[in-house]
């Protein structure tokens, strides 16, 4: 076995064809991190909702000095009690923070504020995600679009919103995107390898 096909099935998703003048080793997203109202609310929906896996707990963290500024870029105040990491499905990640602050802000951005964001999950059927979602009383956002021109073409997509107001994407191309027609390599997605 060599070193792509062990990290295939060790479930990484490693493009070894890094783009010239990027970080120097850079093998792929590790997690991404978020802060949350509600540590178990949160670790409570991921797992029972989503289907994520809970691993370790992190905390408490605090300073005396400017540390959390310095290192954090937040409030030299600010207290994280406990960081919980998990793991959704084949390659994703989560750092969900719970932090007290001076002046935190208690709402999230929405997609169109500066440092919006949402987070997109791949599902095989999307009619049985959306119905598990909505057996959850999920509020769903819309009903699921279907792509049927440009480089997504094949894709069909619809947000959600986490209990606390998270932005979230469910999205499934199980026959790929049109894109792949033009393009030689391929966007990461939990179902296949890089290439």
């Amino acid at each position: 076995m060599n070193l792509k096909q062990w990290l295939v099935a060790a479930g990484c998703a490693v493009s070894l064809h890094a783009s010239a003048g990027g970080l120097p080793g850079m093998r792929g997203g590790d997690h991404l991190g978020f802060t949350v109202p509600d540590l178990k609310q949160a670790v409570d929906f991921f797992t029972e909702v989503i289907g994520c896996d809970p691993y370790y707990k992190l905390g408490p963290f605090k300073a005396d000095n400017d540390w959390m500024q310095v290192h954090l870029n937040v409030n030299a105040r600010a207290e994280i009690p406990t960081i919980q990491v998990m793991r959704c499905g084949h390659g994703l990640n989560l750092e969900i923070f719970q932090y007290s602050a001076p002046e935190q802000a208690k709402a999230p951005p929405r997609n169109s504020d500066i440092g919006g964001h949402h987070l997109a999950f791949y599902v095989e059927d999307m009619d049985k995600a959306v119905a598990h979602l909505k057996q959850h009383n999920v509020k769903m956002m819309g009903t699921p679009t279907v792509m049927k021109e440009g480089p997504s073409a094949g894709e069909t997509w619809m947000y959600f919103l986490a209990p606390w107001g998270m932005q979230l994407e469910l999205v499934s191309y199980p026959k790929g995107k049109a894109y792949e027609k033009d393009f030689k390599g391929r966007l990461w997605n939990p179902t296949a390898p890089a290439k």
